[in-house]
């Protein structure tokens, strides 16, 4: 019996990683149904793997890394943003802001400021070289670190980049599985994100840098959870400079630091008692040095227009883009038939207004001081943000996915199972969405997140008015 399960997970790991060389070298983005049969294989053959192996702590960590590693000095596939993380790299390394100028703008007076040049803008196409960047200054040193490596090789930049990446992920296992030991949570459930091939394919192999974020917001709840709030605020604030995502999250570590009930805190008190206690000036520190910490980060890059250029390349995701949406493509069929045309400009500037009401309610009328309840407030949260934007890009799942090994809840999970749908807008030239896809999509994300809430067993039922 010892030797067919030592059997059964060699040949597990070989034909996975087979399908995951094939995938790194071979696969092209239009092939769908190429990559939707490898994509489904891999979920299979890494579902018997970990069901077979879950307790074995070592192996599945070196299985993990070692499924990364097949992907090393593969040029991505799936996506084409690492051309834009390059150029921005070699810009800083020549001494130039990325923040203030546009790609397209260098090529049009054929000025080639970076090396290589021609083939980076013609990588990363017309749309991401006419727009200014939005990658944080965390992820530019990311960026710059490629370029100081290799400055002349767009492999070589890959290869860096993927480096940092799969660093990233090994520190994600480290602090995941002492925060899931803390929290007296099965250790095995970190790897629902590292052997997860959602992961391992947009991560490491399309280079999307959710990992360091993820790396600094799961270093920063370990260090919060072992009462080091400093520290926390400062991993918290390296997070956000990576992505800006877990900006989302400031308003929910109100309850961390207020113990008592929100209405009993409050009651009888004056404004000046209110900023005076104990509990309401850690907040205050917490929440200044996160502030200090991102904006000294983006001192260096600091010019009289890099706010405006920022705000309007961030803006852009809530005004111009559309992809993969939920809510949104329901909202905007509305619009159609009632005024004629999209409402993306209407709806877009809606939409973020709606998060943030809901982050409120959640902070001060959902209990959240302990660390599990402080996750599941943060998954809750951003679920919302994403059901409702109108760009729902597939790595964005990463963050729903690592905080949700935390929480009793595996939404996240079919979700990064189903999310390849999406990617059957690129088989078409231009690319174009077939709405039955995200219809699907959606359907089983939605019908499984309902289960959980309101379905599941009658132990871990769980009332919507409690959830808020």
């Amino acid at each position: 019996m010892l030797f067919s399960k030592k059997h059964n997970t060699v040949l597990l790991t070989v034909i996975s990683s087979v399908l995951y060389f094939y995938t790194a070298y071979f696969l092209e983005r239009a092939n769908f149904s190429i990559l939707l049969f490898l994509w489904c294989a891999l979920f299979g053959s890494t579902y018997f793997l970990w069901k077979k192996n879950q307790h074995n702590f070592q192996l599945l960590v070196g299985i993990s890394i070692l499924f990364r590693l097949i992907f090393l000095f593969a040029t991505p596939n799936l996506s084409q943003d690492f051309y834009r993380f390059i150029w921005d790299g070699r810009m800083i390394l020549e001494g130039l802001n990325p923040y203030l100028s546009l790609p397209e703008n260098f090529i049009e007076q054929q000025k080639y400021p970076v090396n290589e040049a021609l083939s980076l803008y013609k990588g990363m196409g017309e749309m991401n070289g006419s727009h200014y960047t939005n990658y944080p200054p965390i992820n530019q040193l990311c960026f710059l670190i490629a370029a100081i490596f290799a400055n002349k090789s767009i492999l070589g930049s890959v290869i860096v980049m993927r480096i940092i990446i799969i660093l990233a992920d090994i520190g994600i296992l480290y602090f995941g599985k002492k925060l899931l030991e803390k929290l007296k949570l099965p250790i095995q459930n970190i790897f629902f994100y590292a052997l997860n091939p959602f992961i391992i394919i947009e991560m490491t192999g399309n280079l999307h840098f959710e990992s360091v974020m993820l790396l600094f917001l799961i270093w920063s709840l370990y260090q919060l959870q072992q009462q080091k709030w400093i520290w926390a605020a400062l991993l918290l604030a390296c997070s956000v400079t990576v992505k800006l995502i877990p900006l989302l999250f400031l308003p929910l570590f109100f309850q961390w630091f207020i113990k008592s009930d929100t209405h009993v805190f409050f009651k009888n008190k004056s404004i000046k008692n209110i900023l005076l206690d104990v509990s309401i000036l850690k907040l205050i520190t917490f929440y200044g040095i996160i502030f200090i910490i991102i904006i000294g980060l983006f001192l260096p890059f600091y010019s009289p227009i890099l706010t405006s250029n920022y705000s309007n390349s961030v803006g852009l995701w809530f005004r111009n883009f559309e992809f993969n949406a939920s809510f949104y493509y329901i909202f905007r069929e509305i619009g159609y038939l009632f005024r004629g045309y999209n409402e993306i400009v209407i709806i877009g500037q809606i939409t973020p207004f709606l998060t943030v009401l809901f982050l409120m309610i959640i902070t001060f009328l959902r209990k959240n001081k302990s660390m599990i309840e402080l996750i599941t407030a943060m998954l809750f949260g951003l679920s919302f943000y994403y059901f409702t934007t109108t760009t729902m890009h597939p790595w964005y799942i990463a963050t729903l996915l690592i905080l949700s090994i935390f929480t009793k809840y595996q939404f996240p999970i079919v979700w990064s199972i189903v999310i390849i749908l999406s990617y059957q807008a690129y088989s078409n030239e231009p690319w174009k969405e077939n709405l039955w896809f995200i219809i699907l999509e959606y359907t089983i994300v939605y019908s499984y997140l309902i289960w959980e809430l309101f379905i599941k067993k009658p132990t871990q039922k769980i009332e919507w008015e409690k959830l808020l």
